[in-house]
């Protein structure tokens, strides 16, 4: 059991470093599960545990950005009405989660309908080192394009003045990610703030955002698929991963949120380009 708690520990790290740093927290835990396997759990476990551990990781994000999502207030001049229960509802904050739920449409839909299709054709190391390859690249390439250029909504841009127009295509791009694991969810969707001018401090905080209906609802479906008859071992199993990805998470998004403020992205697409490579010649060539 000792063993098993360890290798928690370790996909938890993994967990939490690259969830949010655009490299594809997915594609790494498929790819150490290659080399780094639980052996005293049952069918279907794994399946479940790679996107469950990711609930650890969506609650730094609550507990960092808590003021900013919280729907509820005080000061009825803030309130979608002055008096009666909506005076309670903070107005921007309420227009800031109609705008994420926006985002989440074009997953939710496909994710629901094709969701096993997707990982029988491509969650396979194969096709997560060409998705690291392809959006590495894409990374580099928006970065040039955009060096020089000004946000479209200016130096005082915040999350609350995405369109709704923006978070739609946003959502489009974490479609993609559903689809093709090594992608990334939060590179995808940063790419996609990029193209459409957001600064990459609000490209990379409404990806954070989005990934709380996102990622609660996805585990939400994989823990009814597997059922509630967890042994000892797989809930100890999954809390230390959780729980090691939420501390692990906060210290990540904290470096990411400061390193953008002076750095590009473009460091992130030669990594996923290298490692990419890596993966392609092992799993090709060597395996």
């Amino acid at each position: 059991m000792f063993i098993e708690i360890i290798k928690a520990v370790i996909f938890g790290i993994v967990e939490g470093i690259t969830e949010w740093l655009p490299i594809s927290s997915t594609g790494h835990l498929i790819l150490v599960e290659q080399f780094l396997k639980f052996n005293q759990v049952s069918n279907g476990f794994w399946e479940m545990f790679e996107v469950v551990i990711q609930l650890g990781a969506i609650m730094a994000v609550v507990l960092l950005y808590i003021k900013k999502i919280w729907p509820f207030t005080k000061n009825k001049e803030k309130g979608i009405k002055n008096s009666g229960i909506l005076s309670f509802f903070n107005k921007d904050v309420m227009n800031l989660w109609g705008k994420i739920l926006v985002a989440c449409i074009p997953a939710a839909i496909i994710g629901l309908l094709f969701d096993e299709v997707f990982e029988k054709l491509f969650y396979n190391p194969v096709c997560i080192a060409i998705a690291l390859i392809v959006f590495g690249i894409a990374f580099i390439v928006v970065e040039n394009m955009n060096k020089g250029k000004r946000t479209k909504k200016g130096e005082k841009e915040t999350t609350t003045q995405i369109t709704y127009k923006d978070a739609l295509i946003i959502g489009i791009f974490q479609l993609i990610a559903a689809i093709f694991p090594g992608t990334s969810r939060s590179g995808a969707t940063i790419i996609g703030a990029l193209l459409i001018g957001l600064s990459r401090p609000n490209a990379a905080e409404f990806t954070f955002y989005l990934a709380i209906p996102t990622m609660f609802g996805a585990s939400l479906l994989k823990i009814l698929k597997f059922g509630l008859g967890f042994t000892g071992i797989e809930l100890a199993i999954l809390l230390v991963g959780m729980i090691v990805s939420l501390l692990v998470s906060v210290i990540v998004i904290k470096f990411l949120m400061n390193y953008i403020k002076k750095h590009n992205f473009k460091v992130f697409g030669y990594y996923r380009i290298i490692l990419g490579i890596i993966v392609l010649l092992y799993f090709t060539l060597i395996k």
